[in-house]
Formats: C-alpha cells, sequence, structure tokens
C-alpha cells in the first residue's frame, strides 16, 4: 500500500520502489470515495 491518508484534491506524486519485484504483470488499483478502479502494470527490469 503506497498511500492510505485523506488528502484533499489535487495532484500528488508518489514514489514506487520496485526494486525488490521481479519483473511481471501486476495489478493495483485506485480507491477514492466511490470510485474504484484496478489496472495492470508491466515492470521490466
Amino acid at each position: 500500500m503506497l498511500v492510505n491518508e485523506n488528502q484533499k484534491p489535487g495532484s500528488y506524486e508518489i514514489k514506487f520502489d520496485a526494486s525488490n519485484l521481479s519483473s511481471g504483470i501486476y495489478f493495483y488499483s485506485l480507491n477514492a470515495g466511490e470510485f474504484h478502479q484496478v489496472n495492470k502494470m508491466m515492470l521490466l527490469k
């Protein structure tokens, strides 16, 4: 989990350190109030 807190509206940037993960397809979810979205990410090393 990268962020788990209430934030004011706006743009935010979070650094994601994937150095301990292997290459592959990962799924991540974005949740904000009633909004829920799942996407996939390809990690190549």
